[in-house]
């Protein structure tokens, strides 16, 4: 059970981290965005990509 709890764990904290990237990305994408709020976005996205790279892979492979 223990290793099913880390690999959930470890699974909704990607998924939490690629939906806000998507969302930073979204707001990059958008032109009608201030400089302060783009440049805001970026470091934020920079951020979330480091916070993904942190996370490693999945602490056990996933049963298919």
């Amino acid at each position: 059970m223990g290793v099913e709890r880390a690999v959930s764990c470890w699974y909704a904290q990607r998924q939490l981290v690629l939906q806000r990237i998507a969302q930073l990305e979204a707001t990059l994408a958008q032109s009608d965005t201030s400089a302060e709020d783009q440049s805001a976005a970026r470091t934020a996205l920079a951020r979330a990509q480091e916070e993904l790279h942190s996370l490693g892979p999945c602490p056990r492979p996933m049963m298919g």
